[in-house]
Order: C-alpha cells, then sequence, then structure tokens
C-alpha cells in the first residue's frame, strides 16, 4: 500500500491540509536506511541533499549519523516543504554544525506535471500508485498545486546551489513529493551518488529507467521489495 501517500492526502483534520501532519518515518531501520548509514559516513563529499526531510527521523536521522563519523565532514542540507514538519526537522537537529535545514520546495509548482501527464503515466506504467483510483492520485496532484502556490517559498534546489557555489552536490536523496521527481533530478544530474526512493510509483519510476540508461552511471544497489522501492546510482 501507498502508505506515505495514503498519511500524507488521505485525510484533512481540523480544516488544515493533511500535509501539514507529522507523519513516522517510511525509511527508517531498514536495508535504504543502513545503506543511507553506510554511505554518508564513507564517501568523500563536501555537500549532501535531502529532498524530502519531514521531521527528520528517518532518512535524515541516517544521514546525520554517517556524516557525524565522515572524516570528511560533510554537510548535509535538509529539505522539507511542509511548516509544520520543517519546525519539528529544525528543532530535532538545533545546534547541529552539519545539518543545514531549509523550508522549501524543491522546484516551484510550474514544475509540477499536468494531469494529462500524470494520467497518462498511470495508464501505461503500471506500479503501485495504481492501487489507488486515478482521481484520487490527480487530486493529490491538485493538492500539492494548491499547497506550493499558497505561500511561495524558495526555489529549494537551486537556491541551495547558489548557496553553496557548487555545480554538483556528491549525494542527493530524491524523496520529495510524488510528482517533483523528475524535475528534480534535472536539477541534480551530475551528482556523484544519486540514491532515489519510491522508484515503484510516479516520484522515482522514470528516474531509475533513465539512470539505468546512462553509461555514466551504475546501479550499485536496489530492492523493490521494500516498501515502494530503492535504488543508489554512482556515476562513473
Amino acid at each position: 500500500m501507498l502508505r506515505k501517500l495514503f498519511r500524507r492526502w488521505s485525510s484533512k483534520t481540523k480544516g488544515s491540509s493533511s500535509i501539514e501532519a507529522i507523519i513516522p518515518p517510511e525509511i527508517k531501520d531498514d536495508a535504504f536506511y543502513t545503506a543511507i548509514l553506510d554511505l554518508a559516513s564513507k564517501v568523500e563529499a563536501r555537500h549532501i541533499l535531502e529532498i524530502g526531510s519531514s521531521s527528520g527521523r528517518g532518512s535524515t536521522e541516517a544521514f546525520a549519523l554517517g556524516i557525524a563519523r565522515n572524516p570528511s565532514r560533510p554537510h548535509l542540507h535538509c529539505m522539507e516543504i511542509s511548516k509544520t514538519r520543517f519546525a519539528a526537522l529544525k528543532a530535532h537537529y538545533a545546534g547541529n554544525p552539519q545539518v543545514f535545514v531549509y523550508n522549501a520546495s524543491s522546484v516551484p509548482a510550474s514544475e509540477l506535471p499536468t494531469a494529462e501527464q500524470v494520467s497518462d503515466f498511470y495508464r501505461t506504467h503500471p506500479t503501485k500508485l495504481n492501487e489507488y483510483p486515478l482521481e484520487q492520485v490527480l487530486s493529490w496532484l491538485e493538492a500539492d498545486r494548491t499547497y506550493m502556490g499558497a505561500s511561495p517559498l524558495p526555489d529549494g534546489i537551486r537556491h541551495i546551489l547558489a548557496e553553496t557555489g557548487v555545480d554538483h552536490f556528491d549525494v542527493v536523496l530524491i524523496d520529495g513529493s510524488e510528482f517533483t521527481g523528475e524535475p528534480e533530478l534535472d536539477l541534480v544530474y551530475g551528482a556523484r551518488w544519486i540514491l532515489l526512493d519510491d522508484v515503484n510509483a510516479h516520484k522515482n519510476f522514470m528516474n531509475h529507467r533513465r539512470l539505468s540508461g546512462d553509461p555514466s552511471y551504475r546501479l550499485v544497489e536496489e530492492d523493490w521489495g521494500i516498501r515502494h522501492g530503492y535504488a543508489i546510482f554512482e556515476r562513473t
């Protein structure tokens, strides 16, 4: 079941969008969590980007524990669009000099796919997303579009690239909105390590296919049976 999607969009509480609800961590004490922790502790890196940090208790925790052990002392840049989740994220990592948090949208709302594009993907690429009616999936897309447009936030990836002054991040995890994965990959392409969560859904299905077909990247690890699948690619 698409647990993350269901918890994020299934209901509204007290009149506020469920995007603001604090949700339990998804990447937690599984093979992907362990892989993130191991990579973050060993890779020679300066800047790591995590797209979709939520409240910081899942993949963010794995990254933070890893970079604390890493002799390179990399910086972890955590991006979260939800104001409520960002507040929890900021509080949890306050005082950690290696962790930088941003209440930002990874890409502008204008870069979200259209309803027609999502519908076409739904019909032609069966994934875990098909466990839900198309009408419900499209309502999630519209919820994202509305939330992103209601209170404009910094253009996150471009902002962090400009702030750090680098052309590419060393490590990137793409685990944000279900509908922003492809434009996110466009902006971080060239990173040495690209980690994808939810490869068996709209978020990263096409990203997995794109990286698999690029001879400049090699697939290091994947498991389509854990939650909605994950994959790790390294630039050769």
